[in-house]
């Protein structure tokens, strides 16, 4: 008896799920416009991610027409290619950890201490600089100060020396980039976590490093995990600090961009192999750590936290904290004072302003800055509008097809920029498949858009996917209940009510669309000029005064790009109509 009702409910649920399944297939299905929208982005995710990544793949194992792995047998005998995968991993490791310890101890601080407004002001300057700047300033800076010509090693040390090149060049270099990155996640865990866990502890005569080790750590260490393999994709895949900083320290980004220029089936197996390693680290840190990183955290606070007031335990914090941020934030103004001076490292002053001459004289700076803003501009909105979409389907939408679509537009995101140009030009340049179809595409500037569209569709998605769900079904169902199609509750209801993460999605993808280097080095040909390749050019002939100030001009672009999105989101964004209501 119990086990026949027991079947007839499990029946009924079965029921009514499947039922449920092919009333949303049929609603689908009676929506052209939606079902164009879905066929339209797999057909581009297909073609403009999936392909050239498995292009790779199978132009890696089959040569001569036969299968086989003797490409992968040939680069594993190359020395400098096994030295490179030692490398990569090394620095990868080391920054990783790095810039998660620093990363936590600002996040820390932030949310544990008191801090005075001068120290707030310090942590905000330093998260923001490495979104609005290029990813290899700080190299630039670098080798200005403690190069061979640098003001402190030369004229302050005395010292003259190389060290700055090398591993520890690039590991430093690229943990004063990333550890923001890690303090920007780890900062929002930490405001998440329930004051009450620790003051118990507290109440029980725990100290506060015991409160740390015992409570707070434990709830973290997910995160911390996390914000690693962020930290180690990026440091892995980064190719521009290791080209201008590393000197004969190669790693396998500089390795393969070496080969690209005459063994490209090396190349490309090369690219097939810091592919696995970005989407081995990726698949664990999207689909293990994040999932427990979420459980271990209570939500909201049910009260507000007791900052630590102590001398013995503020000073030291905010001290050591404040002159690392103050150290990066020297480091990002040498690079418009180093655009000052007639030449770095031998002659100071006077001051001068005959490198910006140079930029739009000499070097046609005016081209660049106009090739770089208009493609970038072409793709942000597109960028910002695919991202919302494939959000839109991906949380409001069901169907078959759905997890294909977010794991794909997600998939970017553990790609190297230098494998996706090394995908492109394997994909492209003969045409699809080798067949000459689309060939047209290779060199143009529509392949460029759309590697700054692939770049950075995953940071809008995840942005507008966090926006989406905070949005009840019951609004849109409304507006469908009164005849209205897909498209116009996408754009009369949705994208109304997620316009901040819309706009927000726009300016991050101009801004990383103008200071990406890495796929674009490979693509751009000489009837494009752009902004990130010709810094560089400049750095690596040593040309240290017109790489600075090419940045320069870049950076004041960029920042004033967020300026401007920030200032029309404070006065017309949906953020402003919630406060007046309020």
């Amino acid at each position: 008896m119990l086990t026949s009702l027991f079947r007839f409910f499990l029946g009924g649920k079965y029921m009514v799920r499947s039922q449920g399944a092919a009333l949303d297939r049929k609603k689908l299905f009676a929506d052209p416009i939606m079902v164009t929208t879905i066929v339209v982005l797999i057909a581009f995710l297909t073609l403009f991610i999936l392909y050239p990544l498995a292009i790779l793949l199978v132009d890696s194992v089959v040569g001569d027409g036969k299968f086989g792995f003797s490409v992968f047998s040939r680069i594993f005998k190359m020395p400098t290619f096994t030295t490179a995968i030692s490398n990569t991993l090394k620095v990868g490791f080391v920054v990783g950890i790095l810039s998660t310890l620093v990363g936590l101890l600002f996040a820390y601080v932030e949310v544990y201490v008191r801090v005075n407004k001068f120290v707030g002001g310090l942590f905000k300057v330093v998260s923001m600089l490495p979104v609005v700047s290029p990813p290899f300033v700080l190299s630039l800076s670098m080798i200005m100060l403690f190069g061979k010509a640098g003001i402190i090693t030369r004229y302050l040390l005395g010292i003259y020396d190389n060290s700055v090149y090398g591993f520890w060049g690039i590991a430093i270099v690229q943990s004063l980039t990333f550890f923001p990155v890690c303090y920007m996640m780890l900062r929002g865990l930490l405001k998440n976590i329930d004051p009450s866990l620790e003051e118990a502890a507290r109440d029980m005569g725990a100290s506060r490093f015991k409160v740390f080790t015992t409570v707070t750590l434990p709830l973290l260490l997910p995160g911390l995990g996390n914000a690693f393999l962020v930290t180690f994709i990026e440091s892995i895949a980064d190719f521009a600090n290791p080209m201008i900083i590393g000197g004969s320290y190669d790693t396998l980004a500089t390795t393969i961009y070496l080969q690209i220029t005459g063994a490209y089936d090396k190349a490309g197996a090369m690219a097939v192999v810091l592919l696995v390693i970005t989407l081995a680290m990726f698949v664990v840190q999207k689909y293990v750590l994040e999932k427990k990183t979420a459980a271990t955290l209570t939500g909201k606070a049910s009260r507000a936290r007791m900052l630590i007031t102590d001398n013995s335990v503020k000073i030291p914090l905010t001290v050591f904290c404040s002159l690392i941020a103050l150290f990066v934030i020297i480091m990002y103004l040498c690079v418009p004072i180093g655009a000052l001076f007639p030449t770095w490292g031998y002659k100071f002053f006077p001051l001068t302003g005959k490198w910006f001459k140079l930029v739009f004289t000499r070097y046609k700076g005016l081209k660049a800055f106009k090739d770089s803003f208009l493609l970038s501009f072409i793709s942000a909105p597109i960028t910002a509008l695919l991202s919302m979409i494939i959000s839109y389907l991906v949380v409001k939408r069901k169907f078959k097809s759905k997890g294909f679509i977010e794991a794909v537009s997600m998939l970017a995101m553990a790609v190297p920029g230098t494998v996706l140009g090394v995908g492109y030009i394997r994909g492209f340049a003969s045409g699809i498949f080798h067949t000459g179809i689309l060939q047209g595409l290779y060199g143009s500037a529509v392949i460029l858009v759309i590697v700054f569209i692939v770049r950075s569709l995953p940071t809008g998605t995840r942005s507008g996917i966090s926006a989406l769900r905070q949005i009840d079904k019951s609004i849109e169902e409304s507006a469908y209940d009164m005849g209205a199609d897909s498209f116009k509750v996408f754009m009369t209801v949705t994208l109304p009510l997620i316009k901040d993460s819309f706009l927000s999605g726009l300016v991050t993808a101009f801004v990383r669309s103008i200071t990406a280097i890495s796929a674009i080095i490979l693509l751009v040909t000489p009837q494009f000029l752009l902004i990130t390749v010709q810094i560089n050019e400049f750095a690596e002939k040593g040309a240290y005064g017109l790489a600075c100030a090419f940045a320069t001009i870049l950076i004041i672009i960029t920042y004033g790009s967020v300026m401007l999105m920030n200032l029309f989101i404070k006065h017309f964004g949906t953020s402003k109509k919630l406060q007046e209501e309020k």
